[in-house]
Order: structure tokens, then sequence, then C-alpha cells
């Protein structure tokens, strides 16, 4: 082995499945990987069926003495030249020893974690940019980003199996349910669109104060709260339009997943989709918070299939050019061979 991964977080979310995306695409690549991780089964599922090795290790609190041990006994083991972290809790538990140490960047992290590291990777310019800003060595600082891919196999999700009419508008709203999603201003505009359906995949602390809240505004019946789901490529092929109107968004992974899934998009204008979305061209950026603009620009899009399939079209040339699998693979296998992994 070479490379080895540390991931230290236990829940789902968008950074947790673009890992397990990232370790198979590279041990698809042929990069010899393992990892270690925090007790997770579907992760420890998937990363077996895959063929990468896995050891689940505490990653605990500051109190937790022994999982940088046991991280660097399994580093040795594998024959490690390079060692990743994904996130702070990752980071804290990365031990120093005769290997190159990276950080993965994909938000604001507070980078005292990260101290002694040789390198630190964003997956957007601006948290690049914002890290050199923080005093980080700009020759330390790598932007590789996020791919996106639609397997070809994947079928729509049965609308019929989710109560969801087959001719009725559906918007498909993807995230953990947390504020900083903004989901509460989907429900708002989805009052404002009569004849939509909404399904919102995700899990989170949201989920009640959400639920009451579509109550409140009567839309309840066209409401479908999925939960954390692993077909996401199933509910992209089935919807209409992608709502992403998170008020907080360093990237925006659910904004190149729908364009990999010719899925057209409506976005708040926070940090991430702005710098992704050509406004216009491939997407349509609304004010943040601003409810009546997602519902006009979701009427927009279901009104006009031109630019629905403009946009899509357009959306699949960013994949291919930006954001595949092939292409971010070959950057990440440039970085270890850097360091002398590969």
């Amino acid at each position: 082995m070479s490379v080895l991964h540390l991931l230290g977080t236990s829940g789902d979310g968008g950074a947790e499945t673009y890992f397990v995306d990232l370790v198979r695409a590279l041990a698809r690549a042929g990069v010899g990987e393992a990892v270690a991780l925090r007790r997770h089964p579907g992760r420890e599922a998937a990363l077996k069926a895959a063929g990468v090795p896995a050891k689940v290790l505490r990653f605990g609190g500051p109190i937790d003495i022994l999982t940088k041990t046991a991280a660097a006994g399994y580093a040795r083991l594998n024959d490690a030249k390079l060692l990743v972290a994904w996130m702070n809790r990752a980071a804290r538990h990365t031990p120093k020893g005769p290997w190159a140490r990276i950080g993965r960047l994909g938000g604001y992290y507070n980078l005292k974690y990260y101290a002694g590291f040789d390198q630190l990777v964003a997956n957007t310019e601006d948290i690049a940019e914002w890290i050199v800003g923080q005093g980080w060595p700009a020759g330390r600082v790598r932007v590789i980003p996020n791919f996106a891919a639609a397997p070809a196999d994947a079928a729509p999700a049965s609308r019929a199996s989710l109560n969801t009419p087959e001719d009725a508008p559906l918007l498909l709203g993807m995230g953990r349910l947390h504020e900083s999603k903004a989901h509460d201003v989907t429900l708002t505009a989805l009052a404002s669109l009569p004849e939509a359906y909404l399904w919102l995949a995700g899990a989170g602390p949201e989920e009640a104060r959400l639920k009451a809240m579509a109550a409140a505004l009567g839309v309840e019946r066209r409401v479908r709260f999925l939960g954390w789901r692993t077909d996401a490529s199933a509910l992209y092929r089935a919807a209409d339009v992608c709502v992403f109107p998170s008020r907080y968004e360093p990237l925006g992974n659910v904004v190149i997943q729908a364009w990999a899934h010719g899925l057209p998009v409506v976005a708040a204008a926070s940090q991430g989709p702005q710098a992704l979305i050509e406004d216009g061209k491939d997407g349509l950026l609304v004010p943040i918070d601003d409810a009546q603009a997602l519902a006009e620009g979701v009427q927009r899009l279901l009104a006009d299939k031109a630019l629905s399939t403009r946009f899509a079209k357009r959306g699949a040339q960013r994949i291919q050019l930006e954001f595949s699998e092939a292409a971010v693979v070959a950057q990440w296998k440039a970085l270890f061979s850097d360091y002398g992994a590969i």
C-alpha cells in the first residue's frame, strides 16, 4: 500500500459520501490504498466491496490517546508513504512518521488541526484562498475539485412507491436537514407552486421542525421526507428540477451531481453555488433566503423545457471538462506521485 486515508466521522453527509466515491475511484485507477475509519457498517461494506482494506478505530475526543498510535501501526503495516486526513477529527489523530501528511478540506476548517502537515488540498479556489489568508504557505495548498458521475444503469426512482403522481412537477432537495441547507426556504417556495411535489433526501436535527412547517404551510401532502438515501442517482433521474437554497455552502456537490444526471438546478447564491454556476447558462441563481425568487426560478424551468435542456447540456459539458472522475483522479495521482506514494 502507498496511501492511507483517515476518516473520523460516524455520520452520513456529503463529505462522507464523497470520501467513499473518491477512494473507490482511486482503487479503480490502481492506487494502492487502505482506510482507517470510525465505525460505520455501510462505509465498511462499501470499502470491502471495492477491495480496499479498512480498519475501524475509535477516533474519539481530546482524551483519546490510543487512536493515533493505532493509526501509526496500521500505516506501517500497510507500508504507507502518504496519509490523507479527511476533516478535523481525522487530522487530530493523524500521526507523524516516515510518511507525508495531507489534509483534505471541503470547508473553512480550523487549521490548528493541520499544524505540521505537508500539504492541504481544498476542493474550491475560495477555500484555498482562505487557507492562504490564514497564513498557510501558498506553495503548500492545492485545489482538487470533487468529481461527479452518473451510473449508466441507474433507473429513476419509482414515483408510485413514494405516492407521487407521474405527471406532477417533481422538485428534489438534497442535503442534511440542517438550518444551513435552508430547506425551510424550499417549503415556503412550494406553497407558491401548487402543482409541484417535493422530495427531500437527508437526515438531521431540523426534521421535526421542517415537518411541522410543511403542515403549517399546507404543503404536507406534497412533501416526501426520504431520510438518508443511498440511491441518489435514482432520485436525480426521477426529478424535474433540483432545488439547492443553502445559506452557507463552500462547494455545492449537489450542483455538480445534478449536472452529471442531466437535472437543471436552481440554487441560492451562496459561495459554492455562486462560484460553480454561470447564472442563465448552466443554472439559475437566486438570492439567499428568497423563497419567492426560488419559486419563480423553478416555475421558469418547468415552463421552458428548451431552457432546462440547454442547462442540462451545458452542465454535462462542465462535468466532462472540469468534474469528471478521470480528470479529478488524475490530479490526485499527480499529488501522490509528488510524495513518492505511487
